[in-house]
């Protein structure tokens, strides 16, 4: 199981945001880590920038999206700016994208939130045309009516991962896709729920074992300090509470929050939390760093000492 790194703008100065990533970047390929994942934070820095600006700063760590809102751009659009930023990364670049929830499409954004998943099989289809080679793109579904020229090609391979939590959509992303990144799915969501579906897909489509990217909080903390790291993570890191989405996935697993994702605790606690999730099915792990501490300074040494454990299990777990 390969080990990566959530890096994101966070809250905070603006001005502040491109040296605060550029610098957990700059650690986690130090650190010798698989892979970046950047989210898509409805309200901030957009992902795919900052992907190219950690390009341009690395040499050697996978960088991905996780993920990019379908609906918010038309896929011409994505995929000449993908193609972009995999060139500018040196074919570093993993595309994670979906069709996020209701809450940001709808409410947000004001574009009806209807169908994602007929959505997301028409859109993924433009994409492979468009990441087939440089030439004409030429698609016509029940959604887009594309005849586009595109000069651009990708330098390598692209791969294309797709946030799937249910039946249908990990159906679509075995059979159209690279994979899937998760977040609030526990081992056994992964285990009987995720697995079974994408790979049996991926199979009938002929297509290569699936990856599949799991986003959990870690807080590397002693035994009495694990509730308030849970309770940290519930507060933070909450969605499950506006997006049905994440709690029919929830549902799948034992887990009735982020809370209970959390792998928390001392490092043989977390090392075995780690290989649950390996034993379950997982490529890929994405760790949200969840520091806990009453100040700035407790936070800061709390994060420290998670990050140095996190690049001892990224050798062992390899």
């Amino acid at each position: 199981m390969r080990i990566g790194v959530m890096v994101g703008p966070e809250r905070g100065d603006s001005a502040r945001k491109v040296s605060r990533m550029l610098a957990d970047i700059d650690w986690a390929e130090s650190a010798g880590l698989d892979s970046a994942w950047i989210p898509q934070i409805p309200n901030d820095f957009d992902a795919l920038l900052a992907v190219a600006l950690m390009g341009m700063r690395t040499h050697r760590i996978e960088l991905g999206t996780a993920v990019v809102p379908l609906q918010a751009q038309h896929p011409i659009a994505l995929a000449r700016q993908a193609l972009s930023v995999h060139a500018a990364t040196g074919g570093r670049l993993v595309l994670g994208v979906g069709p996020s929830h209701h809450w940001i499409i709808d409410d947000m954004l004001g574009i009806a939130y209807r169908r994602p998943a007929a959505y997301t099989r028409d859109y993924l289809e433009v994409l492979a045309a468009a990441f087939a080679n440089p030439g004409p793109v030429d698609v016509q579904n029940a959604t887009f009516r594309v005849h586009n020229p595109l000069d651009l090609g990708p330098v390598a391979p692209l791969p294309v991962l797709i946030a799937a939590l249910g039946p249908v959509m990990l159906t679509i992303a075995g059979e159209r896709a690279d994979g899937t990144v998760l977040w609030m799915a526990d081992e056994r969501a992964v285990a009987e729920h995720v697995r079974p579906r994408i790979i049996k897909a991926a199979d009938n489509a002929g297509r290569p074992a699936p990856r599949i990217v799991a986003g959990i909080p870690v807080c590397l903390c002693a035994a009495g300090e694990v509730d308030a790291a849970r309770e940290r993570a519930n507060r933070i890191l909450g969605e499950a509470e506006v997006s049905p989405n994440y709690q029919r996935l929830l549902g799948y697993g034992d887990a009735n929050d982020v809370g209970d994702i959390c792998a928390a605790g001392d490092e043989d606690a977390i090392l075995a939390r780690f290989r649950r999730f390996a034993d379950a099915g997982v490529t890929d792990l994405s760790v949200r760093l969840l520091p806990i501490g009453d100040d700035r300074e407790e936070l800061v040494a709390s994060k420290r000492r998670t990050r140095e454990l996190i690049a001892e299990l990224a050798t062992e777990l390899r």
